[in-house]
């Protein structure tokens, strides 16, 4: 559960102090905004697996905010909570797509409830597997542990022939792949994927910046070359950037 961030947007000091209290209690990770603006520029946007937003704000409101998230692609379960609850109000809400919507003050097990099921439809609308072949134990925890933070799946391997043999391979949308590895090196994998025509968008990563590899990556079809260590935007924006392009492959084979 640790993976999962909770993002809470709510101009009220108290309500968000509290709110973001109960969700550190439940386990999860967790950011607070006091507006839709201050959510919307901030970096915990790309990461958030559910928004808990309070329907009046000055400025942007709770439903404006969900628009614009949807308009912009980023299907992120919405769960509403205001002190004005009425029948009309929670119809908006439901109508548009939010998960629950929620009277102040509301109970522990309430939204908990709430946060467990948007987690859950979350997890159903993401289809995208990012697969990580490493033979360092600690890149693969962490980096695996990164991208489930994003909202995706993700399949850790410690060989290139561990990842060939695995029944991830068909399904992967984006393979994060070392460069130097025991037996199959990176290269070696990226060209036996290709031979066999599969086509998974591969994004490098290196433990130090090398000129040439980076060069031969990126000339075989790699999307990036990435130094360890990496950011995390960096990965965020790589990864996302891999899964366009796997989307246009697919297209053109079609």
């Amino acid at each position: 559960m640790r993976t999962a961030l909770i993002a809470v947007v709510d101009d009220d000091e108290s309500i968000r102090r509290t709110t973001t209290f109960l969700i550190e209690s439940f386990g999860f990770r967790v950011a607070a905004f006091e507006s839709a603006e201050d959510f919307l520029a901030s970096d915990q946007l790309h990461g958030t697996s559910c928004l808990i937003a309070d329907v009046y704000m000055p400025g942007m409101n709770g439903f404006q905010l969900q628009s614009k998230l949807a308009a912009a692609g980023r299907g992120v379960p919405v769960i509403f909570i205001t002190a004005h609850d009425n029948k009309e109000l929670r119809q908006h809400a439901m109508h548009a797509g939010a998960v629950a919507f929620l009277g102040k003050p509301f109970n522990d097990e309430e939204l908990l409830g709430s946060i467990r099921l948007a987690l859950r439809r979350n997890c159903e609308q993401t289809k995208d597997l990012i697969a990580v072949v490493d033979d360092d134990e600690s890149i693969r925890r962490t980096t695996t542990f990164l991208i489930k933070s994003f909202g995706f799946r993700a399949a850790a391997f410690e060989s290139a022939e561990s990842f060939l043999k695995s029944d991830e391979l068909h399904g992967t949308s984006c393979l994060i792949l070392d460069v130097l590895m025991p037996g199959m090196n990176g290269f070696e994998l990226q060209r036996e994927l290709a031979a066999a025509g599969y086509r998974i968008p591969v994004v490098f990563v290196a433990c130090h910046e090398d000129t040439e590899s980076r060069g031969r990556a990126l000339q075989a079809g790699a999307v990036a070359f990435l130094s360890k260590p990496f950011r995390e935007e960096e990965l965020l924006q790589t990864v996302r950037s891999a899964l366009r392009i796997g989307d246009s492959s697919t297209e053109s084979a079609g």
